[in-house]
């Protein structure tokens, strides 16, 4: 656990630094095409079922309901106009990298669940899973992301507790950015 974190810090500290151009001119897009703030911070659960603070960078707009994206009856009308580009890019998710900064996030686990999805949380707590920190990617991610229904992404999510490893990790991490650069499995 202490050399994962140790990875995490510096990988994000690492990718904070280099990413910081591409952080501040995706900042800057958001404020310019939609009005709000630029960052969304939404109540997740992390480990052990504790709520923290995830950011993103806001990708739809404010009066969006609370819910998770696949239970807004026609999503992509909440959109900003940059905001299927964010998702599909996944550039909406760089503001995490403080979460991983702050030990409230690793690079590789469960992605958080929203505070409201009880089916879930419920689930990945029968399943062990609440012991492992939320990642800004995981297994269920790179084996269907948006697409997975729930039962199936806590299967992903168990399979992650039980092979984790540094070498696992690694492995998640490269195919997550294969799956990013092809943009696979996501729907909006």
């Amino acid at each position: 656990m202490g050399l994962k974190r140790a990875v995490d810090f510096f990988l994000a500290l690492l990718a904070s630094v280099v990413l910081l151009v591409p952080i501040l001119i995706v900042a800057l897009c958001v404020r310019l095409t939609s009005p709000g703030p630029v960052l969304y911070w939404s109540k997740r659960i992390g480990r052990f079922n504790q709520i923290f603070l995830m950011p993103k960078f806001r990708s739809m707009r404010v009066d969006t309901p609370t819910v998770a994206t696949h239970l807004l009856d026609n999503p992509d009308r909440f959109l900003t106009p940059i905001g299927s580009f964010l998702r599909k890019s996944s550039l909406d998710e760089l503001p995490q990298l403080w979460c991983i900064l702050e030990g409230k996030m690793s690079f590789v686990g469960p992605r958080p669940a929203l505070y409201n999805q009880y089916d879930l949380m419920e689930l990945r707590t029968a399943h062990g899973v609440d012991k492992l920190l939320p990642g800004l990617t995981g297994w269920a991610q790179i084996n269907g992301r948006d697409e997975l229904p729930i039962p199936e992404k806590v299967k992903f999510d168990v399979e992650y507790l039980e092979r984790r490893s540094f070498g696992f990790d690694m492995r998640i991490l490269f195919l997550t950015a294969e799956k990013v650069i092809r943009r696979k499995g996501i729907r909006h």
